[in-house]
């Protein structure tokens, strides 16, 4: 069997990350979140902290056919040393996650890693919806906010990873045309969901009709 490697696109307070850890240890795998910022400051030999302070940032300093351009060419051409940190970041992140796709199976939260993947035969996106009160008792419970806080979080990181993706994949955070399932954790619970996928998963790697 071929590698397989589940990408998963959240929206904030949605439970994502944690669905995301559980859903990995029901299948015996790595997840990759904030793991991945330290496999791209190792891949590229740049400093974690910059992978932190631009994680999942959206840019509009270049066109994306510039960057792309650029990262064909590789990591030495003047055109990268000259490049915006933010692309930097990307780039790296996105060579990393190839190269985590060839070595073994994994799930990949955020980062475009289902544009980065979208040739690779043993790609399942999924993105993870809720419920907007939902999220904000989420959020309001796990950091002590206050609701109106808590619904300004959400609608700042929300419209940063969209804007991220976007830039980048050239596509439409959110939209389900662009992943194979949606799926949203505040109508069957964050247990239910990782049971969900987890069916999910198992059906599309063993399946005949599958492409894994």
């Amino acid at each position: 069997m071929e590698n397989y490697v589940v990408s998963i696109s959240r929206e904030y307070g949605s439970g994502g990350r944690q669905i995301a850890m559980a859903l990995a240890d029901e299948l015996g795998i790595k997840c990759y979140d904030k793991e991945l910022l330290a496999r791209a400051a190792k891949d590229s030999g740049m400093a974690e902290e910059i992978f932190h302070n631009h994680d999942e940032k959206p840019t509009n300093s270049f066109l994306y056919s510039l960057v792309m351009d650029t990262y064909s060419m590789g990591y030495s051409t003047s055109s990268f040393i000259d490049m915006p940190l933010s692309q930097k970041v990307f780039m790296a992140q996105y060579d990393s996650i190839r190269k985590l796709a060839s070595e073994e199976n994994c799930i990949i939260v955020g980062r475009c890693a289902d544009y980065a993947l979208k040739d690779n035969p043993g790609l399942i996106s999924i993105f993870i919806k809720a419920d907007m009160d939902a999220k904000i008792r989420r959020i309001m419970r796990l950091y002590d906010y206050k609701e109106n806080k808590a619904k300004e979080l959400i609608t700042k990181t929300d419209k940063k990873r969209s804007s991220y993706y976007n830039f980048y994949s050239n596509k439409k955070w959110g939209d389900a045309r662009n992943y194979d399932l949606c799926v949203d954790s505040s109508i069957l619970g964050i247990d239910s969901t990782v049971k969900l996928l987890k069916s999910y998963i198992e059906m599309r790697i063993t399946s005949p009709k599958g492409t894994i």
